[in-house]
């Protein structure tokens, strides 16, 4: 399965994405955040793995949950192994999981033995379900701030992206729900020839034929219908996935707690920066690698009133914990998953 990566663009991307936070880290002072990080309490920071990694493990649960509405089985640990799979590749390949989902599907389906389609109209319901907890949570930091905390230009600013954000998602969700049959046969005479084009031109590889390119787009969009009729699977997995949110969450908090911070308004704080990190996961920066500390930087000293070089200090800390050590133990389990495919 990695022989068909593009290693010059990963390679690109990381590039790009450790130009980028040096240039962060840099605005805010290398030596000072250095400085901070001598600090760290250990004992607070040999925990954040346990967070990090249980919000992967309730989101394995959400993929599962989802392919049990598909009549697809299978077992807590092996939706795990796929999530921390998924996680791996979606941190090393460009526009995060906008990269990645594609390669999840193909795991998904040869770990499940079903079809492709099946397996990218599962992780993408998952993606959908996964927005939903992420605003909800935001939301309530804002309002939490709003009350407690006087009202900043800042707070005002981060207010009205998020409404935007919902409303485009929330219309852009409605109105294709509602015109879904006529966006799958618009798929089909779009997707059809650029599929034929591609097969011809690469030698080895017999084309698909048109019938055949139809019953896969209309699989597709069927699967996304059956998962969202199923509201009992689909609260279920909305459960799972706001146990992830709060696991990250949590893991963010206490990586102020491992600075020596310990302001009750810091639980708020991470509520609010979980979320809106989670944006910079669409850039084209592997795993949001760059852009995420970028944003939490411009978003918690305003809120928390904490030094840039102290949020720094905390952001590394938090990364560390729920991007390098996923990625670390993702990579296992994609080369676990891979041996065993091959077995």
């Amino acid at each position: 399965m990695a022989g068909d990566w593009d290693y010059r663009a990963i390679v690109a991307g990381f590039v790009g994405a450790l130009v980028v936070l040096a240039v962060v880290l840099w605005v805010v002072g290398v030596g000072e955040i250095l400085a901070q990080l001598a600090t760290v309490d250990l004992r607070f920071a040999a925990v954040l793995p346990v967070f990090a990694l249980g919000w992967l493990f309730c989101w394995g649960l959400a993929l599962r949950s989802v392919l049990g509405t598909l009549g697809i089985q299978l077992s807590v640990a092996k939706a795990f192994l796929v999530f921390l799979a998924a996680t791996f590749v979606n941190n090393i390949t460009p526009f995060g999981q906008a990269g990645g989902e594609p390669f999840t599907a193909l795991l998904i389906a040869r770990v499940s033995e079903s079809e492709y389609e099946t397996g990218l109209a599962a992780i993408a319901s998952v993606d959908a379900v996964n927005f939903v907890p992420s605003i909800a949570i935001a939301f309530v930091a804002v309002s939490y701030y709003a009350v407690t905390v006087a009202v900043t230009d800042r707070l005002v600013d981060v207010a009205l992206v998020m409404v935007g954000l919902t409303l485009v998602v929330a219309v852009t969700a409605a109105l294709a729900w509602r015109y879904r049959y006529g966006l799958e046969s618009r798929a089909v005479r779009v997707v059809s020839p650029v599929v034929r084009r591609i097969g011809h031109a690469v030698p080895r590889v017999t084309p698909p034929k048109p019938r055949a390119i139809r019953r896969r787009i209309e699989n597709f969009f069927a699967t996304i219908e059956r998962v969202a009729g199923d509201r009992r699977a689909m609260a279920t997995t909305l459960a799972f996935s706001t146990a992830g949110w709060l696991m990250l969450v949590t893991c963010l908090w206490l990586s102020f707690f491992a600075l020596g911070l310990r302001d009750p308004n810091l639980l708020a704080a991470a509520m609010l920066g979980v979320p809106l990190g989670a944006l910079a996961s669409v850039t084209p920066l592997p795993g949001g690698l760059g852009g995420i500390e970028a944003v939490l930087l411009m978003v918690l000293p305003t809120v928390t009133g904490v030094g840039a070089a102290t949020v720094g200090a905390v952001i590394l800390v938090h990364r560390v914990a729920s991007y390098w050590i996923p990625m670390l133990v993702g990579g296992g389990a994609t080369a676990a998953l891979g041996t065993a495919q091959q077995g």
